[in-house]
């Protein structure tokens, strides 16, 4: 059992470089409100960047409250999620009524998400000792 939910400052992504390299990675899972794009990293932890444009919602307001919800559904389950740089991007608004969708949404993405990673791993291990069996 992990003893902290807390969402540490190591747990988030800031800097440009680092959204830039996950998106030019080129991988990504979506649903109706989302898209999450991801990319391996070497870390210990999944690491958060969030994205709510402008023409998603015009309102600030608005877009702080979808990176609020966001980011408290990433902190439940940090622990369940590969370790990925994952960006999580609003296609489509959503608020407080659609709250419960997007906690399913949320939830099927982050099971994507790890089926997708585990079997790009086995797919790469599985490469790389080819050449040694033969």
């Amino acid at each position: 059992m992990v003893s902290s939910y807390r969402l540490t400052k190591q747990a988030k992504m800031i800097k440009t470089d680092d959204f830039s390299s996950v998106f030019s990675f080129h991988k990504r899972v979506a649903s109706a409100h989302l898209v999450m794009h991801y990319r391996p990293n070497h870390l210990a932890l999944a690491r958060l960047g969030l994205v709510v444009g402008k023409k998603t919602a015009k309102l600030a307001v608005s877009r702080n409250y979808m990176k609020r919800v966001l980011r408290e559904l990433f902190r439940h389950k940090q622990h369940e999620v590969s370790h990925v740089d994952l960006i999580v991007r609003v296609q489509k608004p959503f608020n407080r009524s659609e709250y419960k969708q997007i906690q399913q949404e949320f939830e099927l993405l982050i099971t994507k998400l790890n089926q997708k990673v585990i079997l790009n791993a086995q797919t790469l291990s599985s490469v790389n000792a080819a050449p040694l069996l033969g």
